[in-house]
């Protein structure tokens, strides 16, 4: 973090508030500000006098709304803001009108699955077609019905543009903001990252400084800004971050005889491993969301998004409705799945926090957009009540508006429900069911103990019984020949089949780069993916980052030391989240996800 005056050299600007990071959390905030605003000409500016108030939002991605996911959605606090909402008035939006949830057998005999859940399959054998169990119902806290299927890409533009019009803000796409400015204890602003740098780090225009008396942090659960924070102003109590998951999509055209109608909402569970999350959405015009969620307690070492996700799309149950389609674009985020059992400060001075990285996202409910959406709106709230008072934004006053709606509010009061939802899924499949049940019809008095996290484990623990230490060698050998990942060889080994590429639909993971959400390293940045002490990569054992890699940016190199391909990376902090090396000082991770544009080229994710 950088101390104020540390490089005098860089131009510096003033603004009353500056934020960090466009998503729905940073929507609903400067949707309430900007209406505020408008509406009172009186709220002007502390460092331009006679001026209206300054209010600068800097975005890393190279535009509104690109690099981000789609989504089904409550949408309560996102209808309190917009009570008028007309879904027909944002790109791809439809309400929930069916929903349904399934279970999927394993069509293929591939999938390692325990005696519990072969136990399982067998007992719900009789009820299944197309190898899938339809639930009766969808579980009370799962459910969405009433709710909004978005393509967040294309509502972040939808808010942007509403803001804009309100003329109120300034929101700067293509401004990743490096790190925090501080004076002792307090937050001063920002710093954005330097241009005009090699990738080898040599910079000749410094990034230049937004000092603020207010800063607010809405960049996500691997932002870098965030991610400071949270070291600077560790919580006492924080249980840290133990559950995450890679969530990976594709949007795509559904055949044009489909049967499937908008507002379909799919969530699938068993297959391809028994631990992964699948969804389907369908937006109007036969367009439809479909994607997988890798969570972090899946404890194998081969943790490839895009061949589970291929193998999920075959499933006999969705490939009925997906043979025919094509893909229009394709995406992948990480999701910080804690929630309030890793809330970090969320106030502090000189800065607040909204959203994901916030703690606010619902594992429980698998809902984190209208949670973020609201913490946003509710901090504009009380700002805006804190300037007519002639309040200063400080951390004690902070504390008495912004944190107190929040705590009372549905958001934390559901959050915490969930807060021990997953634990179960660190001592297996059927007990994390359980355990979420468990929290979900208890309001959250009853989960399943956690165990203590551990890393996945090796190649070896998870393939015994299926392949042997010569052919795992061998494949070792093969990989690092080809300068290509493991996890293809490993999977064709233990019996997945190869995906038989269609050219529309099904298509390699390099040509997935280049359809629809295409990927561009953004020129004039160092690289932003670095590793700290290269000597702990040349001693690990199973590269997980590399293996869970969504982009196929990070390849075995030499020495031991992954290779990094800019022109690849969609910046969803997968390895960050992945790496299990222990830092000198106790810390966990040896990979620095930092500040940098570019990336995913896609509004419809």
């Amino acid at each position: 973090m950088l101390e104020s005056g540390a490089a005098s050299s860089r131009q510096t600007i003033e603004a009353d508030i500056a934020c960090v990071g466009f998503g729905p959390a940073m929507g609903g905030f400067l949707t309430v500000l900007s209406r505020a605003l408008s509406e009172e000409p009186s709220l002007q500016s502390n460092v331009l006098p006679g001026m209206p108030f300054q209010v600068i939002c800097f975005e890393r991605a190279d535009d509104l709304g690109f690099g981000v996911s789609g989504v089904v959605t409550r949408a309560r606090g996102i209808r309190e803001v917009w009570p008028g909402l007309e879904p027909a008035s944002i790109p791809m939006a439809h309400p929930v009108w069916h929903e349904k949830l399934v279970y999927l057998h394993d069509p293929i005999g591939a999938s390692r699955r325990s005696a519990g859940t072969k136990l399982l399959d067998l007992l719900t054998r009789p009820l299944r077609k197309r190898c899938a169990v339809e639930l009766p119902w969808t579980p009370p806290f799962l459910h969405k019905h009433g709710g909004l299927i978005l393509s967040i890409g294309q509502f972040n533009q939808w808010v942007a543009a509403q803001i804009m019009a309100m003329g109120t803000i300034q929101i700067w796409p293509s401004s990743p903001v490096a790190e925090a400015l501080q004076e002792g204890e307090r937050i001063v602003g920002i710093r954005l990252a330097d241009q005009g740098t090699e990738q080898d780090g040599t910079s000749y225009l410094p990034g230049m400084e937004v000092r603020a008396a207010l800063t607010v942090v809405g960049d996500g659960p691997v932002g870098a800004v965030g991610r400071q924070l949270t070291r600077r102003f560790p919580r006492e109590d924080d249980e840290k971050a133990e559950h995450w998951a890679v969530g990976m999509k594709f949007v795509v055209d559904l055949p044009e005889d489909t049967t499937l109608e908008p507002g379909t909402v799919l969530h699938t569970f068993g297959y391809p491993e028994p631990e992964i999350f699948g969804f389907l959405y369908v937006h109007p015009e036969n367009i439809a969301s479909l994607g997988i969620f890798v969570p972090s307690f899946f404890d194998s070492p081969v943790r490839t998004a895009y061949r589970y996700l291929q193998h999920w799309m075959r499933h006999p149950y969705l490939w009925r409705h997906l043979q025919g389609a094509t893909l229009r674009s394709w995406g992948a985020k990480s999701l910080n799945e804690s929630g309030l059992a890793a809330q970090p400060a969320v106030v502090g001075d000189g800065f607040a926090r909204i959203g994901e990285g916030s703690g606010s996202t619902n594992a429980l409910t698998g809902s984190g957009v209208d949670e973020a959406w609201t913490t946003g709106s509710q901090l504009a709230e009380a700002v805006v009540s804190l300037l007519r008072e002639g309040k200063p934004l400080s951390r004690e006053n902070l504390e008495k508006t912004y944190l107190a709606k929040r705590h009372g509010s549905w958001v934390e009061r559901e959050g915490r429900v969930a807060r021990r939802a997953r634990d179960g899924f660190t001592s297996g499949f059927l007990r994390g069911l359980i355990g979420m049940g468990l929290a979900g019809f208890t309001a959250g008095r009853l989960a399943w103990p956690a165990k203590k996290h551990t890393s996945p484990k090796s190649l070896e623990e998870y393939y015994r019984g299926r392949l042997t230490a010569a052919q795992i060698e061998e494949a070792r050998q093969q990989a690092a020949a080809a300068g290509l990942p493991l996890h293809d060889l490993l999977m064709r080994l233990a019996g997945w089949p190869e995906i038989e590429y269609d050219g529309k639909l099904l298509v390699s993971h390099q040509d997935a780069l280049l359809l629809g959400g295409k990927v561009q390293g953004a020129p004039g940045y160092a690289d932003h993916v670095a590793f700290l002490y290269p000597n702990l990569c040349e001693q690990c054992g199973v590269q997980l980052c590399v293996e869970i890699c969504s982009g196929q940016a990070l390849t075995p190199g030499e020495n031991g030391v992954p290779a990094f391909d800019r022109e690849k990376c969609v910046h969803c902090g997968a390895c960050v989240w992945s790496c299990p090396q222990r830092l000198p000082d106790g810390t966990r991770g040896n990979i620095q996800l930092r500040a940098a544009a570019g990336g995913l080229h896609s509004a419809e994710n």
